[in-house]
C-alpha cells in the first residue's frame, strides 16, 4: 500500500484534533479531520481509511462522565461500523479523551460495550485535580503494533479523570492474562511508584490499554504533543537531540499499514 488514510474523528469540545493530524502526516499518512455527525451520516466513508484517531480533549465538555457523550454515540450510531473496521486488520488510536471514549464505549479491553462497560472505566484523578505533567511510559506487551517492546518513553500528561480502575482483581488478572495492559506510569528507572509517578492512581500504574487483537491503542498521555524534539522540556540538556518520542506510536501505525493491509 502506497497511500495510508487516516480519520481523526472531531466532537465538540475535542482539541487535539489538529495537533494529531500533524503527527498523523509527519509520519507519512494522508490524514483527515472528520466531525462524528459526518460519519454518523455516512458510515461507510470508514472503509477509505487504514487508521481512526480518537483525539484528546473535553468531547461535549465531559459533561456526564469524561468521554461519556460521545461514546454512547459510538455504541448506538457506530459500534458495529468500528467493529468491522477493526476486523479488517485496521488500527484505532484513542488518546486522552479519545482513551475515555474507547473504554466507555467497550472498544477497550474489547470484547463489546455490553460485556465490558462495568468492568473497566477511567475516573477522577486521586489528587483531585487537574494534572498537566511529563511521565515515564513502560511498555508491557509485544503484541501492540503501536509499541516497540522494551523502548521507555516520556511524554506529557493532561487530564483531570485519568484513574483506570477494574470492577475487581478478576479483571485486573484477566487484563494481565490477556496481555491487555499497554502501558505503565514508571519512573525515570523503570520502576513503578506512587503519586506523582503514577499521575492518577491507576490501578496497576496502568497508562494504556490494547485489545486482543494488538491493533487498538488506547492511552492517556499525549504522544501528539512530543514529536518534536524542542517539544521536550529539558531539549537543551539532552545529550540527544533527535528522538521524540510520540513519534513512535504514529510510525509504527503507519509502517504496519503499509507492510499489512
Amino acid at each position: 500500500m502506497t497511500e495510508v488514510r487516516a480519520i481523526v474523528l472531531r466532537a465538540a469540545g475535542i482539541n487535539c484534533d489538529m495537533e494529531t493530524e500533524y503527527a498523523l502526516e509527519l509520519a507519512g499518512t494522508k490524514a483527515q479531520r472528520v466531525h462524528v455527525n459526518r460519519i454518523i451520516e455516512d458510515v461507510d466513508m470508514l472503509k477509505d481509511y487504514q487508521i481512526i484517531v480518537f483525539p484528546g480533549g473535553f468531547s461535549y465538555g465531559d459533561d456526564v462522565a469524561a468521554g461519556k457523550i460521545l461514546a454512547n454515540q459510538v455504541i448506538h450510531h457506530l459500534s458495529e461500523a468500528v467493529r468491522k473496521f477493526i476486523e479488517a486488520g485496521k488500527l484505532v488510536l484513542g488518546i486522552c479523551n479519545g482513551f475515555q471514549v474507547l473504554v466507555k464505549a467497550g472498544i477497550l479491553p474489547g470484547g463489546g460495550a455490553k460485556r465490558h462497560q462495568n468492568e473497566v472505566t477511567i475516573t477522577y484523578n486521586d489528587s483531585g485535580k487537574f494534572e498537566d505533567r511529563w511521565v515515564y511510559l513502560a511498555p508491557q506487551t509485544g503484541k501492540c503494533v503501536f509499541i516497540e517492546p522494551g523502548r521507555r518513553i516520556y511524554l506529557p500528561i493532561a487530564h483531570a479523570e485519568g484513574k483506570v480502575v477494574v470492577r475487581n482483581e478478576a479483571i485486573l488478572d484477566n487484563l494481565k492474562s490477556a496481555d491487555c495492559i499497554a502501558f505503565k506510569y514508571v519512573d525515570k528507572n523503570g520502576e513503578e511508584g506512587d503519586y506523582p509517578v503514577n499521575p492518577n492512581g491507576s490501578v496497576a500504574s496502568i497508562a494504556g490499554l490494547t485489545d486482543a487483537t494488538g491493533r487498538v491503542l488506547g492511552l492517556m498521555p499525549h504522544p501528539e504533543r512530543f514529536i518534536r524534539p524542542t517539544q521536550h522540556p529539558r531539549w537543551t540538556r539532552r545529550e540527544d537531540k533527535v528522538c521524540a518520542d510520540g513519534t513512535m506510536i504514529f510510525n509504527n501505525a503507519v509502517k504496519y499499514v503499509r507492510e499489512n493491509l
